[in-house]
């Protein structure tokens, strides 16, 4: 990796081990709590719906730190630095997606199967409820980069990144939920989701940078 491109990724993590790493884990958790008081405690019901649940889940706990995805750079004159560093900004885009999903994607997978058992979530179900969580959250955290970028100029944009991205985001939670359906093979809605992830993966940073550029205009 270019040294540009490896002091930015060095610098997201850093930033999130500060503060904010954890925060989407404890939002997976709060919305994994109150959801069977509002079901009831029929855990066949639970069972049934809990990877819909943590789906959704994670989901909503992707979007809550989109926020803090540009908006910092953009009050401390970091996205002047991005303009000017010797690598694509394309590149330097999708190092910080690569960041913001290390610090806020990687952890809901690693917690959706210790909350699954909240739900009466059988150990293979939850082993689907993770893969799919690893192949999905990607391409949420491109899609997200592409809302974040899209008002970083405005006053409470983070109010409107999800707005913007979650009907974007439904193919993903769709195929996600479908991965996980302990009733049904899995592998043709995870390799749907592959494709997702490698397209929005592709198109992600290229349509951030996009907007970027269109903002510095």
């Amino acid at each position: 990796m270019p040294s540009p491109l490896s002091a930015v990724l060095s610098r997201d993590l850093a930033l999130a081990r500060g503060g904010g790493a954890g925060l989407g884990v404890v939002f997976f958790l709060l919305v994994v709590t109150v959801t069977p008081f509002a079901v009831g405690p029929d855990l066949p019901l639970l069972g049934r719906i809990g990877p819909a649940i943590l789906w959704l889940g994670a989901l909503l706990a992707t979007l809550l730190g989109l926020d803090r995805l540009l908006q910092a750079d953009h009050e401390d004159g970091g996205l002047d630095l991005m303009h000017l560093a010797p690598a694509p900004l394309e590149l330097v885009v999708a190092a910080k997606i690569l960041a913001h999903w290390l610090t806020t994607g990687v952890p809901l997978v690693v917690a959706a199967p210790l909350f699954a058992v909240m739900l009466d979530v059988g150990p293979q179900t939850s082993l689907k409820v993770a893969a799919s969580l690893l192949l999905g959250t990607p391409a949420l955290a491109c899609l997200g980069a592409v809302g974040a970028a899209l008002t970083v100029g405005l006053r409470r944009g983070g109010l409107l990144v999800p707005v913007l991205i979650l009907p974007l985001a439904i193919p993903v939670l769709i195929f996600g939920v479908a991965a996980s359906d302990p009733a049904r093979d899995g592998f043709g809605p995870l390799g749907v989701l592959a494709g997702l992830a490698l397209g929005y993966a592709v198109l992600g940073p290229v349509a951030a940078a996009a907007a970027l550029r269109l903002l510095r205009d």
